[in-house]
């Protein structure tokens, strides 16, 4: 059981000083977006015709911005380079919201952003436990 323990605590030691931790803390607003991402409900992701849900996608953009290796330095940056289109394709990413509409993410990501902004101001609590992720008011 002491072993096992242990090991335990060297994965959690090694997870907390892995790239995606470092990036999570040199910018905070990347994460919030990302959790926002995560924890969106009744939206399916498309990337290179694929169906992604909220959790893949987070994980899939969170592997995305390991992989840029500290050049992705703000949340602009990262719709722009990390979570509008396949790196590998081309081929842009959509999100399909739960009545059926479909949108380009980075026009998504940007609203979450706009989001996690205004609630900065509103509220004294830090972004990224801002509450789940909608689709953006239809205009």
């Amino acid at each position: 059981m002491n072993r096992i323990r242990r090991l335990l605590l060297v994965l959690a030691a090694l997870l907390a000083l892995s790239p995606i931790a470092a990036i999570a803390a040199s910018n905070p607003e990347i994460e919030a977006l990302i959790v926002r991402v995560e924890h969106a409900h009744g939206v399916v992701f498309i990337r290179n015709g694929s169906e992604y849900s909220a959790t893949e996608a987070a994980a899939h953009l969170r592997r995305k911005l390991a992989a840029a290796h500290g050049r992705i330095a703000t949340a602009e940056q990262f719709i722009d380079h990390i979570g509008t289109r396949s790196s590998m394709t081309g081929i842009a990413y959509r999100v399909r919201f739960a009545d059926g509409r479909e949108i380009g993410s980075a026009t998504w990501l940007r609203q979450l952003l706009r989001e996690l902004r205004a609630e900065r101001v509103r509220s004294p609590r830090p972004a990224a436990s801002a509450g789940p992720a909608t689709a953006p008011a239809r205009r």
